[in-house]
């Protein structure tokens, strides 16, 4: 089952969604696969620290952080990836790894690559390895309200 703050919240504000299993898989490329879902509505959220405070940096599962670009776009020199240790308390009900890109439902910033403004729908991780939800991408940025920019490279 999604983690339980996640569905509340999109039960709350009636956004349709549907809930894929899949075999249990670590990747982004890997659990689009597994759940037969196109690479490219596949949204993975990389952790990132941007002058101490966590942020999370949402882009397509077949594209990566360009930390050059981010530098330039949020003005701070000081960011890098986060490591599991330094986030795996922040979501206690998700498995590591496995966050959903919600950061607003945890305190924290959301950074979404410009590219996911081209799809209809996305998929992401439900805070659980075996399960994703596939949603609307603007049902997602009107919740979330990321900052939309490019960062994120093929």
């Amino acid at each position: 089952m999604p983690c339980k703050k996640l569905k509340e919240f999109l039960d709350k504000h009636e956004v349709p969604y549907i809930t894929i299993t899949h075999s249990q898989a670590f990747t982004a490329q890997k659990v689009a696969a597994s759940a037969h879902i196109p690479g490219k509505n596949m949204v993975k959220t990389v952790m990132v620290v941007i002058n101490g405070h966590m942020a999370m940096a949402v882009l397509p599962a077949s594209y990566h952080v360009d930390f050059n670009l981010l530098k330039e776009i949020t003005g701070e020199g000081n960011i890098r990836l986060a490591s599991e240790t330094e986030f795996k308390d922040m979501f206690p009900d998700c498995e590591v790894g496995a966050m959903p890109p919600f950061g607003n439902l945890y305190n924290m910033e959301v950074y979404a690559a410009i590219v996911l403004t081209e799809d209809e729908e996305i998929a992401f991780n439900a805070g659980t390895h075996t399960e994703v939800i596939q949603m609307a991408y603007r049902d997602f940025e009107r919740l979330v309200h990321p900052k939309i920019r490019k960062f994120a490279i093929h």
